[in-house]
């Protein structure tokens, strides 16, 4: 027994007439009246009575008729799935991104991503860029965002997808609050809630960097891992900091951020796409070129 026969018995049981089931099937009645007994003899059951008035089911089609249906349903479902899934509109898909990758890139690309491919199941995992790039090198994720620059030698493929730069993060009551814009240098005797070195490599260096082209060595005197666990402590009146602008969107009354100038300003930080491209299966594709696509239109303002 194969689809063929199955849509067959379908057919006729619907119409019961083989010429009009073998109209609807685009095919001559001899060759489905010799696929139905043909199937009859495999099972060893009557499935339809001929008579003179027409075409009836016997008992023992009618009760076979249903579980018929459900297994053409679901061998034609099989097709559609696989179909789907080698086009990257079906199937799952395991994305990584960093905390800070919620503020503005993911609610941008999201929603778009999942009006275009509803079928692909999305499943989602946080962590730091450090453990992302690990995850995405070792097959763990298919694809994650996570912080730009990278200060470690990798093996995957990298796109950067949000450019933004360091604003200072400041208690409402400091000194320095209620400028428009901040010396970088102005800094300099502050103490400082810096991003870990071990568990987010890229911005401790780069604000290291900041700091060093300002003419200073930052004084820290805490360390963290999230971008809101880093305002939270400033916020807290542990010391200011040096954080991506796009969290500038969370500040509260009792914080507050300001752009940078002067040496140490320039420096370049944000958000990047890696993947694997040897390994990247259909899905990704369709993330990646969702992701590519809708920064390349609309790409997340600068502050």
């Amino acid at each position: 027994m194969d689809s063929r026969q199955l849509r067959h018995v379908v057919a006729v049981a619907e119409t019961l007439n083989f010429h009009r089931a073998a109209e609807q099937l685009h095919m001559s009645q001899p060759p489905l009246s010799a696929s139905i007994r043909k199937l009859e003899e495999q099972l060893g059951v009557q499935l339809f009575e001929r008579t003179r008035r027409g075409t009836a089911l016997t008992a023992a089609g009618t009760a076979a008729l249903e579980d018929a249906r459900r297994a053409l349903f679901h061998t034609e479902q099989f097709g559609r799935v696989a179909a789907a899934t080698a086009r990257g509109e079906a199937g799952s898909l395991r994305i990584g991104f960093v905390g800070s990758a919620t503020y503005a890139l993911m609610p941008q690309v999201m929603p778009v991503f999942r009006a275009r491919y509803p079928e692909v199941q999305l499943v989602l995992a946080e962590s730091t860029t450090r453990r992302l790039l690990e995850d995405v090198q070792q097959g763990v994720l298919d694809a994650a965002l996570l912080r730009f620059p990278l200060v470690h030698a990798h093996a995957a493929q990298i796109m950067p997808v949000e450019r933004d730069r360091f604003v200072a993060a400041l208690p409402v009551t400091h000194r320095l609050a209620r400028r428009r814009r901040v010396a970088l240098a102005d800094l300099r005797d502050e103490p400082f809630v810096i991003f870990g070195a071990e568990a987010v490599p890229g911005l401790h260096a780069m604000a290291l960097l900041a700091c060093q082209q300002a003419g200073f060595v930052p004084r820290v005197q805490q360390e963290a891992v999230q971008v809101q666990t880093v305002v939270s402590l400033v916020e807290s009146g542990m010391g200011v900091a040096l954080v991506p602008s796009v969290a500038a969107r969370h500040a509260t009354r009792h914080l507050t951020f300001r752009p940078l100038q002067g040496p140490g300003a320039d420096v370049e930080i944000g958000l990047a796409l890696a993947w694997r491209a040897e390994r990247e299966k259909p899905a990704a594709r369709r993330f990646r070129e969702t992701v590519q696509a809708l920064v390349a239109e609309t790409p997340v303002p600068k502050p």
